[in-house]
């Protein structure tokens, strides 16, 4: 009944100059004007929620159940737009996680962790090969350039020289691909020895021993002494006593 009233402020006998203890009669039963009004009120907020809460929640103020304005932004929660972004259980069960541990979706990877068969080879298929099944793979290692050969070994030798294990050195440069660089390395670990101390020379001479036969050949180590020789000239700009070691 509170809703089908007028949204007049005001009733007939109060517009007449009716005081606020003047009372009207509804249905046989005497209303004090003061709660008409409120009942008119609450009534009209009640038909703007109505109204707009399906079309302009979250764009602006909406009114409450209660008839109190919320700030924008805020999202009315009888809003079908508040029910959308909620990413809780309709039927209130569940903690609010991704369905099937976030590998229910399209296109996802699946679970972390989880580890997929090994594709068969389909016989039918157009690209099929029979040669593809008897391919053999390697990793290829590129050989080193000057460049390269010098910034990574410089570092191995060096570390020789603290560790002194000899074994390790050659399983390092067994992983490397040398090509023709194989008689520069007589040539850095000499002269990185000649700026170091009498211990590193010691050291040197027992790492090309050990390196002999192995991951240079006698050859190599023939060609890396001639060409020391002929570096000589520099070297002594920074050992002077390079000549007689």
């Amino acid at each position: 009944e509170l809703d089908n009233l007028s949204d007049a402020a005001f009733s007939g006998g109060e517009e007449n100059g009716g005081s606020e203890d003047h009372k009207t009669e509804i249905n046989g039963n005497w209303i004090p004007a003061t709660s008409i009004t409120e009942a008119k009120i609450n009534a009209r907020a009640k038909r703007r929620l109505r109204k707009n809460s399906s079309r302009d929640s979250g764009r602006g103020d909406s009114v409450s159940d209660n008839g109190e304005t919320l700030k924008t932004g805020v999202v009315a929660p009888t809003s079908p737009k508040g029910k959308v972004l909620d990413r809780r259980s309709r039927s209130g069960k569940g903690r609010g996680l991704p369905k099937k541990g976030g590998a229910g979706g399209k296109g996802v990877w699946g679970t972390p962790g989880q580890v997929y068969d090994v594709e068969e080879v389909d016989v039918k298929d157009p690209n099929y090969d029979d040669d593809q099944e008897n391919c053999v793979y390697e990793t290829v290692v590129l050989p080193l350039d000057e460049r390269a050969f010098e910034k990574t070994l410089t570092p191995i030798i060096q570390e020789y020289f603290e560790h002194g294990d000899t074994n390790e050195v050659s399983e390092m440069l067994k992983d490397l691909n040398l090509g023709e660089m194989k008689y520069s390395v007589p040539v850095l670990a000499v002269s990185l020895a000649l700026e170091g101390k009498a211990s590193h020379r010691e050291m040197t001479s027992k790492l090309l021993s050990d390196l002999c036969g192995t991951v240079v050949s006698k050859t190599d180590v023939e060609k890396s002494f001639d060409r020391l020789l002929k570096d000589l000239p520099e070297l002594v700009l920074d050992s002077p006593k390079a000549p007689q070691v």
